[in-house]
């Protein structure tokens, strides 16, 4: 282990432990790094979130909800990646988020955009949320959209913009993304997946 790893291990058991809403055993942030709201931050054992990443809980003015992002063990966020929170972000065990990804749980509602607050400044009026399922690889600079579920053992490629859900173990590009092919379990075997069925599987 490098004397750079050595040091932020000692500082996230000193430091982010007990600010954090829950660090598990042996997980590790690197700076620079930006956490809003840390108490609203659940992370798991083993987990490596990379400099640059921000982690980022946004109060809602009109929720009655309480924001909330879980990440569970062994997780892997690279650099730069942002993740935006303003109901509910579950990344469960064994994701793998490589750089400069985005997973945002809201959008800016911009009906009517000629008056009130500016459009950056809105958020929606009802609960959101984004999950990413178990042993999921989310590729680079790959952005995760409101109110997607992606299931466990999922691909993601680089680049990829996801805007709806997505079914257990699949490969899926593009942006919008669409599967591209998709394993069964049962007979060990991948399937490829035309664009007509692709739009049926979410």
């Amino acid at each position: 282990m490098s004397p750079k790893s050595v040091f932020w291990r000692v500082v996230s058991l000193l430091w982010w432990r007990r600010r954090l809403g829950n660090l598990g055993k042996g997980s590790v942030l690197f700076a620079p790094l930006l956490v809003s709201y840390p108490k609203s931050i659940f992370i798991g054992e083993k987990v490596c979130i990379r400099d640059g990443a921000r982690l980022e809980i946004v109060r809602n003015p009109v929720a009655n909800w309480d924001a909330r992002l879980v990440i569970g063990s062994r997780v892997n966020i690279e650099q730069g990646a942002h993740i935006v929170c303003q109901s509910r972000v579950v990344i469960e065990d064994d994701v793998s988020i490589t750089p400069y990804c985005v997973i945002v749980d809201t959008y800016h509602p911009h009906d009517p955009p000629d008056i009130g607050e500016k459009i950056g400044a809105r958020l929606p009026d009802r609960a959101t949320s984004v999950r990413i399922g178990q042993g999921t690889f989310i590729g680079a600079h790959s952005v995760i959209l409101p109110d997607v579920e992606i299931g466990r053992g999922c691909v993601i490629g680089a680049g990829s913009v996801v805007s709806h859900s997505l079914p257990d173990y699949c490969v899926a590009a593009g942006s919008p993304a669409r599967v591209l092919k998709i394993y069964d379990p049962a007979t060990r075997q991948w399937s490829k997946v035309n664009r007509f069925s692709a739009d049926n599987l979410a």
